[in-house]
């Protein structure tokens, strides 16, 4: 194979066009047009910027006989296991899949005392025929109806787990190609992350506004019940424009980092999920067992947004013990 052809292979491998190729080497495209064409060759130092960027040596690029991709990367363990252009493109892929799945399960959790604060709003108005003690029975059973179906989302998580697992536990290397390629997709990406992260962070931050108002101006409890409703809304959509560019961003990160980081990574977000599944029951039966016993829904909604940042508060407490360990 001569270095024409071996120049176009590696481009098409990583899936660049001419013109990409020649602004990462800072040429003209008809230079690029005119290696792969035979019409010339490039100089040493163009060769060693090619090696460079599709992370092959200078040896295979000169040396026609030599057909196999020759990685620069000779220091791989023999059980280090390599990634394809596909597999990497199939686990950011299956992240997303997994994404969707845990917004659909939170956002559930979340919005699932909306139907609560719904219908106690409406007794207090006598609106709808509906007694307190009714009103409070229905919002209960749509909590429970509500948390059910979320967990049944956590619960699907299970299947993406064989086809990340080679890249969230096992040691790594990624193929020819492959890192300039995810290095360029997650350039690209970050102006949509950047911008969705900022909307969301609005949202969170400007969903406290209206209730904030409406207890300093307003003296009604379904007033106040309804604004309840509306920041849990407000949450729940933040949580669905910030949770997908969140999972796509940390994916691509995942695969360009080494392994033994990603490793460390992917253990620290299973202590995560670990920490979530017992942490949300035991705040979901502590907000029910206080809401019954005192029967003061407008009061103990507070569970939430404080159970939120303690949350928040034991993951980080979780990261610094371990490093203490470390």
């Amino acid at each position: 194979m001569i270095l024409a052809e071996k120049i176009v292979r590696l481009r098409k491998q990583v899936g660049w066009s001419q013109e990409e190729l020649a602004e990462k080497m800072n040429i003209s495209r008809q230079s690029v047009s005119k290696w792969e064409s035979t019409n010339s060759i490039p100089d040493l130092n163009r060769i060693i910027i090619l090696a460079e960027l599709f992370d092959v040596s200078t040896d295979f690029l000169l040396k026609d006989k030599i057909e196999a991709f020759d990685s620069l990367d000779e220091s791989k363990e023999p059980d280090t296991i390599l990634i394809s252009l596909e597999q990497a493109a199939k686990y950011i892929e299956n992240k997303m899949e997994v994404s969707a799945l845990i917004t659909k399960g939170v956002m559930f959790c979340v919005c699932s005392v909306i139907p609560l604060f719904f219908f106690l709003a409406m007794a207090e108005t006598n609106r709808l025929n509906l007694t307190g003690d009714i009103a409070a029975a229905i919002g209960v059973a749509s909590i429970l109806v509500m948390i059910s179906i979320g967990i049944s989302f956590f619960i699907k998580i299970n299947q993406y787990e064989s086809d990340t697992d080679v890249i969230d536990n096992e040691a790594f290397e990624l193929a020819y190609g492959v890192h300039g390629a995810f290095k360029e997709k997650l350039k690209k990406f970050r102006v949509t992350y950047n911008r969705r992260l900022s909307v969301g962070i609005f949202m969170f931050i400007f969903s406290f506004v209206p209730l904030m108002f409406v207890s300093i101006f307003a003296n009604g409890s379904d007033t106040i019940l309804m604004m309840l409703i509306v920041l849990l809304l407000m949450i729940a959509a933040g949580i669905f424009i910030v949770a997908p560019v969140s999972a796509k961003y940390d994916a691509y990160n995942h695969i360009l980092k080494d392994s033994c980081l990603a490793t460390t990574k992917s253990k620290r977000t299973k202590r995560a999920e670990k920490l979530a599944a017992f942490y949300w029951p035991l705040l979901t039966a502590i907000f029910l067992g206080w809401s019954l016993w005192t029967m003061d829904w407008g009061v103990t909604w507070i569970v939430w947004p404080v159970g939120g940042v303690l949350f928040a508060a034991l993951v980080g407490l979780m990261e610094l013990l371990d490093k203490e360990e470390l």
